[in-house]
Formats: C-alpha cells, structure tokens, sequence
C-alpha cells in the first residue's frame, strides 16, 4: 500500500484484509465496512471528499445492483437522497437547487448559480466539473484545494467543455 498511497486499519486473516475496516484512497476516499480477501464485501459505505456517500451491498470488490435502484443508497453532500424511482429534484419541470427548495428562491436578480452557496471561485479558463476543478490546458482534474484528482480522458474533456460551469472573467 506503501507505493499506492492507499492506507487500511482494520481487521485482518492471514496477513490480508478480512473483517471490519476502513480503506483509504489516494484522493481522500474512504470505505468503511464489511471486507472478506481484500475485496470490499458485504455492507459498507464509500465516503468521498466533498461530503458524499454511497453506502449499499458489495460483493467481490463491486457493489450490488448500481443503476438497478437496489442494494444502495447514495447521499449528497446537503443530505439529500437519490431516489432512481420518483426523482423530484431538478427535473423538466422544476430547475431549482436543493438548496432553493429547502430554504427559498433568492430576490430577483441574485441568481444562485450551483446548490452551494456562495458558489466556489472557478480559475479563469478552467471549469467546475461537480467534484473538482478542471485545467483543460493539461486536461488535469484537481479537488478544490487544488489537488490532483486525476487525468481527464478525450470523452470526459468533451463532457466537462460541453456541460460544466466555466469560470470567465467578471
């Protein structure tokens, strides 16, 4: 783990990871729960840096029925819950933040731009893509205290120019 930068504490059988325990990614990423040969097994919840979870079932190193609606719920960093059956929340019909509808639309003319408020600073030429800032210069995601997260491939540089906020000068 020493050369992956990945850290464990936890129970352990035969010198590898079996019980209860906590890994810890590279970028801040924890999963704490259940893990049988060195996979994550059984229950357990992966804590991202930005205040996320995904807490479900997992089986072998994967978790159980991801994008079937079972086995799993995921959390946003404001508490609110996904929900694959009856989504309510920024839909066709209602485009407000979470925020908003938990707290109330800002007067006319204040524009609340993401769901945190205030909306993190976003480096002139560089975008926000939901989980950190990218340079599309070196085509490098950084978490936003400027750390690297990881390289951005040709499909995701395409996703984050086409979809994501970009900062511009005011």
């Amino acid at each position: 783990m020493e050369y992956s930068e990945t850290s464990y504490e936890g129970d352990r059988k035969n010198g590898r990871m079996e019980g209860s325990g906590v890994y810890t990614f590279p970028t801040g990423t924890k999963y704490v729960g259940e893990i049988k040969d060195g996979l994550f097994h059984g229950h357990g919840t992966l804590h991202f840096p930005s205040g996320m979870k995904f807490e479900g079932e997992w089986e072998k190193g994967l978790a159980k029925g991801v994008g079937q609606g079972e086995n799993g719920q995921y959390t946003f960093s404001d508490g609110l819950q996904y929900e694959p059956e009856d989504w309510s929340y920024c839909d066709v019909l209602d485009r407000r933040f979470y925020t908003e509808i938990c707290h109330g639309l800002k007067p006319a003319g204040r524009s609340q731009l993401t769901n945190e408020e205030p909306s993190k600073e976003i480096p002139i030429g560089w975008y926000d893509c939901g989980d950190g800032l990218y340079n599309p210069s070196n085509r490098v995601v950084y978490d936003y205290d400027q750390q690297f997260l990881r390289n951005a491939d040709d499909e995701e540089h395409e996703w984050i120019v086409r979809t994501c906020r970009k900062g511009v000068k005011d």
